[in-house]
């Protein structure tokens, strides 16, 4: 213990090392704090969503229940979807800092609704929101460079490494304490802060056991790299200068490249692009002949083939229809977009075994269900949504049937899973 104890004062009293420690937690503290306020602004936003639903259902029924047009009543219901975030949302925000976690939509055309804001593989995506997983990434590796790269090289060119050794027990054990502290303090530095904001978003311990190890593998990796290349006997700052290039290369170019190289080999149509198709497709509906219309929908819905005729100019029978038909006729792209989405997301995994950085972030959004898959999860659950709005409101449409202030209330509610 004495050792050791001599070992901290030794390490106490080098400003550069205190600093990058002071440093770190003030990082982690400060991307914490961030996490939670973004995640508390999305909370209340939800929150805030779910009265003005309300006041909204209960304007648009006193006007429609006077009349008790069906067709009026679906087209003016806005019905709010929302995706809260989850408990570990806060250390690494991913998708919810580019895609919406919030969309109200009608029982009109969905494709148009959905594909408004695109998606983006962000796995493979430069820096961005500052969160505890960029802080962890990018800037944690920094520091730890600055505490390891003049471990051994420090102590030699002070002309101390010989006496040093002489005077140890064993020179291995020696540096090993001297690595434990630092990289170990570094550890504590960003953990810490990570574990309590952990507990006041109330995560689970399994979780939170989950993305520590995570971020002690990686910080492992940087130790192992610095110790690898302390070995070689170089100057102190030949050492910094080689490893600030390897966490350029590790971190920032070989990903960016990677994103390229997946991109190209990947190509996906741009999300405003399913939203222009689909949008041409149901403005031509107006120019279509109405039967033929009515028959490819009865294709998809023939239980509403021997609802009453259609007869003279408009009729929300047709109008609906031609929604519908529009979400079908780009079906394919649709399929099309998601497979290339995921497909580019299999592949950023995959690159994980080989960029840590890559691979650490994948674990972390995955952990914090903020990557790319729970956000196509939370598009799935809007389109059951959507097709149970649709399901409502068709018999009010094609059978004639009025609705009134009653059947507002009975309209399909989002649940949250």
């Amino acid at each position: 213990m004495t050792v050791w104890a001599h070992e901290l004062r030794l390490l106490v009293r080098q400003r550069i090392a205190v600093g990058a420690l002071i440093l770190m937690t003030l990082l982690s503290a400060a991307s914490v704090w961030a996490g939670l306020a973004e995640i508390a602004r999305q909370h209340a936003a939800i929150e805030r969503i779910q009265p003005q639903q309300a006041e909204d259902e209960a304007a648009i029924a006193r006007w429609v229940s006077v009349e008790g047009d069906a067709g009026n009543a679906a087209y003016y219901s806005f019905h709010a979807t929302w995706d809260a975030p989850s408990a570990f949302a806060f250390a690494a925000l991913g998708q919810r800092d580019v895609a919406p976690y919030v969309l109200r939509v009608r029982a009109l055309g969905l494709e148009g609704q959905l594909q408004e804001s695109e998606n983006y593989n962000a796995e493979l995506a430069l820096p961005g929101r500052f969160d505890w997983a960029f802080v962890l990434i990018y800037l944690a590796p920094l520091l730890l460079i600055a505490l390891l790269h003049d471990l051994r090289s420090g102590e030699r060119e002070m002309n101390r490494a010989v006496m040093l050794q002489a005077v140890a027990q064993s020179p291995g054990t020696l540096w090993a304490r001297r690595i434990v502290l630092r990289a170990g303090f570094l550890a504590a530095a960003l953990i810490m802060p990570f574990i309590v904001g952990a507990t006041l978003s109330g995560a689970g311990l399994t979780g939170s056991l989950a993305m520590i190890a995570a971020a002690l593998a990686y910080l492992t990796f940087w130790t192992l790299l610095c110790l690898m290349i302390a070995r070689q006997g170089r100057a102190s700052v030949t050492n910094a200068a080689t490893l600030a290039a390897s966490w350029l290369v590790l971190t920032l170019i070989l990903p960016a490249l990677a994103l390229v190289v997946i991109n190209g080999a990947i190509p996906v149509r741009q999300g405003v692009e399913l939203t222009l198709a689909q949008r041409e497709n149901v403005h031509a509906g107006w120019d279509r002949p109405k039967d033929a219309t009515m028959q490819a929908f009865f294709r998809e819905y023939p239980e509403w083939r021997n609802t009453p005729p259609i007869e003279g100019g408009f009729h929300w029978k047709w109008y609906y229809a031609f929604q519908h038909m529009g979400d079908v006729s780009v079906r394919p792209q649709v399929a099309a977009y998601r497979a290339g989405l995921e497909a580019r997301a299999c592949w950023t995994q995959r690159l994980g075994w080989l960029l840590p950085a890559v691979g650490v972030q994948s674990l972390l959004h995955r952990q914090a269900r903020t990557d790319l898959s729970a956000q196509l999860a939370y598009q799935d659950r809007i389109r059951a949504f959507h097709h149970r709005l649709r399901r409502y409101y068709y018999p009010y449409v094609f059978n004639e049937t009025p609705f009134r202030q009653a059947d507002f209330a009975n309209a399909p509610r989002w649940e949250q899973d």
